[in-house]
Parts: C-alpha cells; sequence; structure tokens
C-alpha cells in the first residue's frame, strides 16, 4: 500500500512539473513563430515598397526623357497635363526651375553640378504645412531642372495603414535619422522616435528599442526581437511588445534608406496561449483524478485477484468474442475496401464493400486472383508491392489510378503484413479508399493557385502598360487639337486613339482581375438577370438553329451587380453558341439552394466538348481557341474574375464526342450567393 501512494505521488508530482515545463515551451515558441509571421508582413511590406517606388522612379525618368525631347512651346503644356492626369499616387506637383531658383532649397535638393541628367537625385525628408514630403530631381539641360514633390502620406499610407498583426498588431516607418514617416497614431509622424516616447512616458526605460532602432534598424538590418512599451492603441500601461524589422532601400547611390517594423503585445499571443493551457490543466486534473481512482481501484482489486480470477477470465473471453464481433461489424459496415491477400495474389477475404465496388458479392471472389478485381496493368503493380511487403515485413502506402467500365477511380492503399506466431508475414491486408473526388479538388486548388498568380502577372503587366499607354494617349488628343477633321493626318491620328482607346479596355479588363477587392453588397434579381440577356441573344439562337431550354426555379436575389452578372452570363452563352456553328441544343437553369445559402446556374451546350489538353488552360488570359480575330481569350478570364469577386464560384464538366455518345457537351456551373444568407 505504501509502496503503491509512493508511486502515485510521484507521478503526481512529475506531471505538475511537466505541464510548467510544457506552458513556459509552449509560450516561447508560439512568441518565437508569431515574430516570424511578423517578420514575413514587413518583408512583405519592404519589398512592396521598394517595388513602387522603383516604379515611381521608372515613371519619373520616362517623364523626364518625353518632355526633354519635346519643343520648348510644348514643355510647361505637358507638364500641366502629367501633374492632371497624376504620374502616380504621392507625386503632388512637377516643376522645371533653374539652376539657381530657390525653388531647389525650398525642396532641400543639391545644387545644380550634383544633379546629372538621365539620373534622379532625393531629397531628405522635409516637413511643410504639418506634412511629410521628399523631392526627386533630374538634370533636364545644363541650365535646367525638373523637380518632382512627393507627398510621403499619399505614397507610404495605403500600404501600411492595411497592416494587422494579431488582433491589433501595426505597422510603423522611420527614415534614416529616426523619424516616424507613418505611424498609427497621428502625433508620432514627423517626430523623433528616440525622443517622442519619452516625451509621452518618461517613467518608463525605451533601452531596448532605442537600442533596436539604432543599431538595428537604422543600419539596414532584418529581424526579430522585444522591447517595453507604455501604450498600445489606447492601451495604457507598462507592456511587453513583440517587434519584426526589415529595411526598405529606396537609393543606394543617394544613401536613402528607412525601416518598417511590425509590432504586436506579448499579450495576445500569451492570452490564447494560457486559454489553451487552462483546458490542459483542467484535462491533465481530471487525467490524475482518474489515476488516483485508478490506483485506489487496483490495489482494492489486487486483494481480491485470487477469488476473482476465473470471473475474470471468463468475462474477457467473453469480451473478446464480442471485440471479434464489432471488428468484423466495422469491417463489414467500412465504406473502404477491405481485403486480404497471399503471396501469389490470391484473394483470401474481402468486405462487402469491396464486392459491391467491383459489382459482385464476396463469395464470388473468394479464391481468385487479383485479376479478377483490378485492370491487369493495376494488378501487376500490387503483386509487386504484395512482394515487398512479404520481403521487408514493412507496411506500404501508395496512390494509383485504376480505370472501370468509364470510369476513372484514385485509390489511396495500404497494404500492411499480417504475422503469424512466430513474426512470418502470412497474409498482406489491404486497405483502399476512394480519393476521387480528392483529386479533383486538389486539381481545382492547383488551377486556383495558378489563376491566382497569373493575375498577379497581370496587374504588374498591365500597370507597366498603362502608364505609357496614357503619355500616348495625351500626345495623340494633342495633336488632334492641332489638326481639325478634313486634315490629311486626322483620320490616321482617330486610328491611333482608337487602336490605344482598344488597348486601354484590354489592360482595365485585366485590372478588373488582378485587382483584389472586397466583395460589393449590390444585390439583382438572378431570374430578371437572365431573362434580360435571353432576350438578348434570342435572335441569335434562333438564327445559328439552336434549341432554347429555360427552366428559372430562382425567386430570390443574388449578391452581384447585375450589369456584370450580365455579362458573366452573356460570355458563356456566347461561347456555347460558337461551339454548335452547325445547331444544337442551349439549356440554361436556375434553382435556389436554401440549404448554402447559394443560388446555382447550370449552362450546357451539345457541342463537342473542350479537349482535355485544354481544359486546365480555359480561365488563362488570352487563351482561346477561336481563329485569329474573333477572340481575346478574356470573356472566361474576367469572367471568373468578376464571380470571384462576389463570392461565388464558377467550374464546370464536360466530355468530348466518342461514337454513339448523345450526352457529350460541355456544363458550366455558376454559384453565387443569396442575399441575406450568411
Amino acid at each position: 500500500m505504501l509502496a503503491s501512494g509512493t508511486v502515485l505521488l510521484v507521478l503526481l508530482v512529475t506531471a505538475l512539473w511537466l505541464s510548467v515545463w510544457y506552458a513556459n515551451e509552449m509560450r516561447a515558441v508560439v512568441s518565437k513563430q508569431f515574430n516570424q509571421e511578423q517578420l514575413a508582413l514587413a518583408k512583405n511590406v519592404s519589398n512592396t515598397l521598394e517595388r513602387h517606388w522603383s516604379l515611381l522612379r521608372h515613371e519619373i525618368l520616362l517623364t523626364s526623357s518625353h518632355i526633354s525631347s519635346t519643343p520648348a512651346a510644348l514643355r510647361q503644356k505637358i507638364i500641366r497635363f502629367l501633374e492632371s492626369t497624376g504620374l502616380h499616387k504621392g507625386v503632388t506637383q512637377i516643376e522645371l526651375v533653374a539652376e539657381k531658383s530657390p525653388v531647389l532649397d525650398e525642396l532641400h535638393l543639391p545644387s545644380h553640378q550634383h544633379i546629372s541628367q538621365g539620373l534622379i537625385s532625393l531629397s531628405p525628408v522635409f516637413e511643410r504645412e504639418g506634412k511629410l514630403y521628399m523631392a526627386a530631381a533630374v538634370g533636364y539641360d545644363q541650365n535646367s531642372i525638373l523637380a518632382y514633390t512627393i507627398r510621403l502620406e499619399l505614397f507610404i499610407a495605403p500600404f501600411i495603414r492595411p497592416i494587422r498583426s494579431g488582433e491589433t498588431g501595426y505597422a510603423w516607418l522611420i527614415d534614416n535619422r529616426g523619424r516616424f514617416l507613418y505611424h498609427p497614431d497621428q502625433r508620432f509622424i514627423g517626430q523623433n522616435a528616440f525622443a517622442v516616447r519619452t516625451e509621452r512616458d518618461p517613467d518608463i526605460s525605451y533601452r531596448k528599442i532605442n537600442f533596436i532602432q539604432k543599431e538595428k534598424m537604422l543600419a539596414g538590418k532584418t529581424g526579430t526581437s522585444w522591447y517595453t512599451s507604455g501604450w498600445h492603441r489606447g492601451k495604457t500601461g507598462q507592456m511587453k511588445k513583440l517587434i519584426a524589422y526589415a529595411p526598405v532601400t529606396l537609393s543606394a547611390a543617394n544613401a536613402t534608406q528607412w525601416s518598417v517594423a511590425v509590432v504586436a503585445p506579448v499579450s495576445e499571443v500569451e492570452n490564447v496561449v494560457s486559454s489553451a493551457l487552462h483546458r490542459l490543466f483542467w484535462l491533465q486534473g481530471f487525467l490524475l483524478f482518474l489515476i488516483l481512482c485508478a490506483g485506489g481501484t487496483y490495489v482494492w482489486m489486487e486483494r481480491r485477484h485470487s477469488k476473482r480470477l476465473g470471473f475474470e477470465v471468463a468475462e474477457r473471453t467473453k469480451d473478446l468474442r464480442k471485440s471479434e464481433e464489432k471488428y468484423r461489424s466495422l469491417v463489414e459496415s467500412a465504406e473502404d475496401l477491405i481485403f486480404t491477400v497471399d503471396k501469389s495474389g490470391k484473394i483470401l477475404s474481402l468486405n462487402s464493400y469491396t464486392a459491391h465496388f467491383f459489382g459482385g458479392s464476396p463469395s464470388e471472389f473468394i479464391h481468385r486472383s487479383l485479376a479478377t478485381l483490378f485492370p491487369q496493368k493495376a494488378a501487376h503493380h500490387q503483386l509487386y508491392l504484395i512482394s515487398l511487403v512479404y520481403k521487408n515485413r514493412k507496411s506500404i502506402r501508395e496512390e494509383f489510378q485504376i480505370q472501370l467500365e468509364e470510369h476513372q477511380y484514385w485509390l489511396s492503399t495500404h497494404f500492411m503484413p499480417l504475422r503469424d506466431d512466430y513474426g512470418a508475414v502470412r497474409a498482406v491486408l489491404c486497405i483502399a479508399r476512394d480519393v476521387t473526388e480528392n483529386k479533383r479538388l486538389e486539381k481545382q486548388l492547383i488551377n486556383a493557385e495558378k489563376l491566382a498568380s497569373m493575375g498577379t502577372l497581370a496587374a504588374g503587366v498591365a500597370h507597366e502598360i498603362n502608364n505609357p499607354l496614357a503619355v500616348m494617349l495625351g500626345f495623340c488628343d494633342l495633336l488632334l487639337e492641332k489638326h481639325q477633321p478634313g486634315h490629311p493626318l486626322h483620320d490616321d491620328l482617330k486610328t491611333i486613339e482608337r487602336q490605344g482607346l482598344h488597348c486601354k479596355q484590354v489592360v482595365e479588363n485585366l485590372l478588373s482581375f488582378a485587382r483584389i477587392e472586397e466583395s460589393e453588397q449590390a444585390s439583382c434579381s438572378l431570374r430578371d438577370c437572365l431573362q434580360q440577356i435571353l432576350q438578348v441573344v434570342h435572335h441569335t439562337l434562333e438564327m445559328q438553329d439552336i434549341e432554347l431550354s429555360v427552366e428559372l426555379k430562382t425567386h430570390r436575389e443574388v449578391r452581384g451587380s447585375s450589369r456584370e452578372l450580365q455579362q458573366v452570363f452573356l460570355n458563356l452563352i456566347n461561347n456555347a453558341i460558337a461551339a454548335m456553328p452547325y445547331g444544337g441544343s442551349l439549356s440554361i437553369q436556375a434553382m435556389d439552394d436554401r440549404q448554402l445559402g447559394k443560388a446555382l446556374i447550370m449552362i450546357a451546350d451539345t457541342g463537342p466538348g473542350i479537349p482535355e489538353e485544354n481544359r486546365d488552360r480555359i480561365f488563362e488570359p488570352f487563351f482561346t481557341t477561336k481563329p485569329e480575330g474573333e477572340g481575346t481569350g478574356l470573356g472566361l478570364f474576367v469572367s471568373y474574375g468578376l464571380i470571384a469577386k462576389y463570392g461565388g464560384s464558377i467550374d464546370f464538366e464536360c466530355r468530348a464526342h466518342s461514337s454513339g455518345d448523345q450526352d457529350a457537351g460541355t456544363t458550366f456551373f455558376v454559384w453565387l450567393p443569396l442575399m441575406g444568407e450568411v
């Protein structure tokens, strides 16, 4: 009895010590991981600022070269045009100044001899009327300079203000002199970061954060740490904060470097961990209580063991029989392929689900080869895996594809050795699960990620094209003012303008897909939207000898703009018409699924279907199978973006024509959220 109590006490003390140690380790690990996530945010902001600053430099040089190659009579007019159209978010003024103009001093720019043609010189950050600015200068000629004034709030805030770390964490930015360029507390902006903290709360030691700013951030280093602060988003009092920081290099030549930091209070992390630990402690306490009860029960049972030994053996034998019956019931009721085979591949046993999957009963397959279940190639491969299990006496997992009649299935299979009393493998147990649907979803996820990457690439390309295109259209507009209708060049200029506007529309289509926007709360009647589109295409369907079947069982409003949804449906219907040049059938169905809170629209044609090699590419921009000049390849690309913007999804299924197949064609499925549904 004494020995048992001592063991229980040791177990209790050990469990308590392990709980405290685990709690401390968990806090440290979670805090470190949280800070690494903050570092990723800081690096992302740094890369974004550097990228947009590079775009701004590129645009400044581009506009400077345009102005320098323009006759003097048009220069000021072009400068006013560029200011009115907006060179870049943040540029507030463009000036053409003389070598000794006082504007250079006002903008804190160097003298003319230090400003080169074709290279950008930057001023330090300066304050004007309570706002922070920088100036960029490019040599125009021997006596003139193009000066660009940049308001930092307009340039910086859009990229830093939305940053959130955890629930309340935020980001701030300092320049190379330790001055706040951005901070959620507007009173900090423009202030020296080393001094403003002490002024606000002099009772706190800021040695840690001052060291981080001076020795790490202002030195252009990347890293993570912690420091003590006296406030955070309206909360006051001494608190510990986690910080991650990364440099923002604007110009190596001008030694212009900022540093961005993402901070959050440690309490956010510790509160989450503490909540989980409290539940863990309660669970451990309950388990310790069970252990104590079990220990007491064990001591009591130990005294009566000799009297109840025979009874327990009988009970355990009975329980074993029940367990075997439960096992058989579990195997029979499982919706997995479960069977055992010997070394030659002969089936020793199998459950009913396996037999039904292959179209038979268990008795039809017992003592027969695997080739009676699986196609020859799949059966041969499984025999090879079974031989490896016998050889290595270890389990093997593998996924493979099989073809049964007209359907293809993916099976995730686990081959496990069954050993006899001497440890030798006597049979192999195979448990296989149908993962065809998982593979389909995985393929959709890959396509979605690919489209997201294409959207990012499209945004970058469109942005690079849009600004030069605006300049070209601006110059074209200036030339049209000089050449009235009837002039020999007027028609040529109108052609240039028309083609330029067409390019602009293509760029806007790309940006509309790539731009990250919150779902609009606009709503419209799905029935009215579809009926209006059907009135538009009704004549075309009659001319193409296409039979239309419409079934609209929807009476609810869906989330989305009527104009944009009509564009999506028109794109899908036009694609269906193009797939049936010699006539066919077009079916349009719409219905509400209140359980899912969504409306389903199905648009099906009886065309030849989409070839398998093209199915993964139909949502890519500029991909089209139409002849040159008949399509831009943006229809499905833009439709995908519009549906996703309102929280919906778009998918399709099809199969190509085969001999005697009357059900071939393509069906597009569009899901849209119903208004008022969660």
